[in-house]
Formats: C-alpha cells, sequence, structure tokens
C-alpha cells in the first residue's frame, strides 16, 4: 500500500497514536481518501479551527529541528513551565540555538501562589537558566490558560524579532500550543496579521504562521522529557500533577525521623536535623500523609493503591518502584519531584527523597 501523506504538513498518515506526528481518525481518513483532502488531525484542527495541539517526536527529529533553529537567524522562544521547570529543559538547547536571540517565557504564572512577586520569579528563572548555558535576552511571564500577558508578549516578540522569523519550542505538557492558539487569538482578533485561512502545507516537523512582513512563527513539535512524572500515569491521574488552579502551599512541622508520602506518587523522609517546618507545593488535590520514618516501608506497601493514591490499586503493576535520592541541605532549598512539585525544606537537614524509578529529584534555590 503506498505511503498516505498529509497535504497540510507532509507527515505520513497513521491512525494508531493520538500522539505522534500525523495522526487522523480512521473515519476521517476514509473520509479523505474519497474526497482527496487527507490532512492529519493536527492540520485540521488548525485550518478549521484555528487551534495547534501538540504532537510528540522523537529524540532524533528533534534533535533535527534544533539543528535547523541553529543554522536559521530566527528569534527562538522557548516556553518553560514555572511549575516544572527543570522538567521543561530543553538538554543542550543553548549549545544548539548559538548565535539566535532567545526570548525565554515562563508559562503557568497563575499556578504559583498570588503572593510571590513577578520580578522574583522573572529573577530566579534567569538565574536557572544562565545554570543551563542559555543567557536569554529577556523573560516573560504568562499564563496561557488565563491570556495573562499575551498582549506584551506579542509586542515584545515584534521588537526583538526585528523582521526575522520566529520559533517557538518547548517539551510537552508546557503548554505551548495554548500559548500559540492565544497568541493567534489575540492577533487575529485585533488585526488581521494572520491569514487564517492559509496556514500553508509545511513540513512534518513544523507549522508556519504567516506573519504580515513575509516572515513566519514556527510553531514545533514537543520534546517528550523522558524523567517527568506523567509519564507513569494513567490520563486520569494527571489531574494529579498538571495544576490548573493556584496551588494552596501546606506546611507541616516535623520531627526527625517522620515521613510525608506524596500520594502513592514519592515520598519525602526527614532522616536527621532540628525540628522544623517544611513546606509543599503540590496540587491542591495530592493526598500528603505523615507517618513515622521506621515503618514508613510497611506503610506504603500496605496502604498504596488504596489510602495512598495515585497510582490505583488497579494501575499497580505498571507503576515503577520507588528509589531513594539523599540530600543534605544547608540553606532555603526546594527538593523537587520532577512533574509533581517541590518541598521546601528552610533548616540545616538530611533529607531522603523517593520517586519512581526514571522520574528525577533534584535540589534547586529556593523559588519562593
Amino acid at each position: 500500500m503506498e505511503k498516505l501523506l498529509c497535504i497540510g504538513c507532509g507527515a505520513s498518515i497513521q491512525t494508531e497514536d493520538k500522539a505522534a506526528v500525523g495522526y487522523t481518525p480512521q473515519s476521517a481518513l476514509e473520509k479523505g481518501l474519497e474526497t482527496g483532502e487527507l490532512y492529519c488531525q493536527r492540520c485540521f484542527r488548525l485550518r478549521h479551527y484555528n487551534e495547534i495541539t501538540d504532537v510528540n517526536i522523537s529524540d532524533d527529529e528533534f534533535l533535527k529541528l534544533l539543528h535547523e533553529v541553529g543554522d536559521s537567524d530566527a528569534l527562538v522562544v522557548n516556553v518553560v513551565d514555572i511549575f516544572d521547570f527543570n522538567g521543561s529543559v530543553i538538554p543542550g538547547l543553548s549549545r544548539f540555538v548559538s548565535g539566535n536571540d532567545v526570548l525565554l517565557v515562563g508559562n503557568k504564572k497563575d499556578i504559583l501562589p498570588k503572593s510571590v512577586k513577578d520580578g522574583k520569579v522573572t529573577q530566579w528563572l534567569t538565574e536557572r537558566a544562565h545554570e543551563e548555558g542559555l543567557r536569554p535576552v529577556d523573560v516573560i511571564l504568562t499564563s496561557a490558560q488565563n491570556k495573562y500577558a499575551i498582549k506584551e508578549l506579542i509586542e515584545r516578540i515584534g521588537q526583538l524579532r526585528k523582521g526575522r522569523d520566529v520559533y517557538v519550542v518547548g517539551v510537552t505538557n508546557v503548554g505551548k500550543s495554548t500559548l500559540i492558539n492565544a497568541i493567534i487569538q489575540e492577533i487575529t482578533g485585533d488585526k488581521d496579521i494572520i491569514t487564517t485561512s492559509r496556514f500553508p502545507g509545511t513540513t512534518l516537523d513544523k507549522i508556519e504562521i504567516p506573519l504580515d512582513d513575509g516572515s513566519y512563527i514556527f510553531d514545533t513539535p514537543g520534546i517528550i522529557h523522558r524523567h517527568q512524572m506523567a509519564h507513569y500515569l494513567t490520563a486520569k491521574d494527571l489531574k494529579y500533577i498538571s495544576p490548573k488552579k493556584e496551588i494552596k502551599p501546606k506546611t507541616y512541622q516535623l520531627n526527625p525521623e517522620q515521613t510525608l508520602f506524596l500520594g502513592g506518587l514519592a515520598r519525602f523522609d526527614y532522616v536527621s536535623g532540628e525540628k522544623q517546618g517544611f513546606t509543599a507545593y503540590f496540587d491542591n488535590n495530592l493526598q500528603l500523609h505523615r507517618t513515622k520514618l521506621a515503618g514508613a516501608d510497611a506503610f506504603y506497601d500496605k496502604h498504596v493503591g488504596t489510602l495512598l493514591t495515585p497510582p490505583a490499586s488497579k494501575d499497580l503493576a505498571e507503576f515503577p518502584k520507588l528509589i531513594k535520592h539523599d540530600f543534605t541541605i544547608t540553606e532555603k532549598t526546594d527538593i523537587v519531584f520532577s512533574g509533581l512539585g517541590w518541598i521546601r525544606v528552610s533548616g540545616i537537614a538530611k533529607i531522603s527523597a523517593w520517586a519512581p524509578e526514571g522520574v528525577a529529584v533534584i535540589k534547586r534555590k529556593a523559588i519562593i
């Protein structure tokens, strides 16, 4: 059977994997073959609804795309998730974009407590970007979901691109597509900079959004970060790790040799130090349980899937075992469970943090 290609983006049409390039439902495939207009679902939604949906591509395809970005003279808009900065960093991005300007966009600003000032978050993101080798020309905070600071972002892109193309890059789950949809809505609502009827045919790895001066905004697919918690949960349980509204921090006074369970997903052991407060920043729906460190292993084995959820008992067979990470803390520090949230440690302490095998746990300078 001859290979079927999307006439919008050139991707090979497939009906198996909704998150992968070229997906189209079987019914749409049959209709497209009849009419001779065969589009993947992503292009179909773009053409008919001005909606961009994220797709996932392999690491090799993403590397090829980054090389293309590096070889062009463009403004790179790197979208990161403020709530999960470490899980949304693109490894080696600084090498690939070498000579190009990078505008860092911290999305999901609305998730942080309102008491946290924008200036502090911007400074914190700048410092973290520098640690990753990135030197952004500016940092802007937005909330794609709430349309926060979208106008300001568009204006800044206009100032910084200086007639050049714009590449929007980010890992999956950072809200990149929601952000681009908000930009399209903002622009087309005011003046006809983007001609919505002519999102053109493009290559399989990016979507071109024409601007009025002949340049383009290129939306690129998201790269998958293997160490994010999302890859180990069912679709139903993703709500526990993807906050949609402001998180309410919870502070626990812990003595040494006490443990906090983060549902059944992770565990925080206070091994030694003075009695002190630990502040947890997780989705408001995630239940935290305190117990003694001495019996924590048995407590987990007995209650995971019931008292300690997610994961649900029926999903336990697929859920990885928890792996221990040890930390010695000497200053205000966040212990971050990648893609889940973090616990702020204020005083001197020895900590063991447990997360599913494959999920990163790191310490960083406290964001709050």
